[in-house]
């Protein structure tokens, strides 16, 4: 019962989140993390077109990522499993991208930027890597390498646990922010590794 609820609370985190950034699309301009942000930067077409890209695609990621690692749907529907594979990739893709490019303006300044830039270049790495795996046919580096690639795509929902409880324990948001910056993911990779060395000592089943 408890395993079947942890994973019911995954899920649901995964597509609420995964839902969040629509609420860009229809709040007031300063809205979320933009309340923070200078009105120079709201005004820099190159940052939106970052901003929005990264939190639409990444999204995307967080809401069909969790489905990939449901047996049923992994060994008796391969080819559902593959093309969610591959809209996964390619949003990763776009949204670590970008994640990269506006880290450098994280609200923050250097300890926050360093912070979400890991991230997103740990998720970019992962998910290449995962995806270079399976075209390879290597199945054990696949399923470890997207583990960790979701574990770091799981940042957007542990930020949002996080954050509201350090904005009041500090009674500072950017104290806050700095350090969610880094511990939104790491503790996620610690928990990938564990899971991998604990559940993956073997190759599990190949889709097909």
């Amino acid at each position: 019962m408890a395993k079947k609820g942890l994973w019911i609370l995954f899920g649901l985190l995964s597509v609420v989140v995964g839902l969040y950034p629509t609420i860009y699309l229809f709040a007031e301009r300063k809205f979320g993390i933009l309340e923070s942000k200078s009105t120079e930067l709201l005004a820099n077409i190159l940052w939106n077109v970052g901003f929005y890209m990264h939190i639409s695609f990444g999204g995307i990621a967080l809401l069909i990522g969790w489905t990939q690692f449901i047996s049923k749907i992994r060994i008796y529907k391969p080819k559902i499993h593959t093309q969610i594979g591959k809209i996964y990739v390619v949003s990763v893709l776009l949204s670590s991208i970008t994640g990269i490019f506006i880290g450098f303006f994280a609200t923050g300044g250097l300890v926050a930027s360093l912070g979400f830039i890991c991230l997103s270049t740990t998720w970019l790495y992962t998910t290449v890597m995962g995806y270079i795996s399976i075209r390879n046919q290597k199945i054990y580096e696949h399923q470890k390498m997207m583990v960790y690639s979701y574990a770091a795509c799981f940042a957007a929902v542990t930020l949002r646990i996080w954050l509201p409880i350090l904005t009041i324990y500090f009674g500072n948001f950017v104290t806050a922010y700095r350090i969610v910056a880094w511990l939104s993911w790491v503790p996620n990779l610690i928990v990938a590794y564990l899971f991998t060395r604990l559940f993956i000592k073997h190759e599990l089943p190949a889709p097909g």
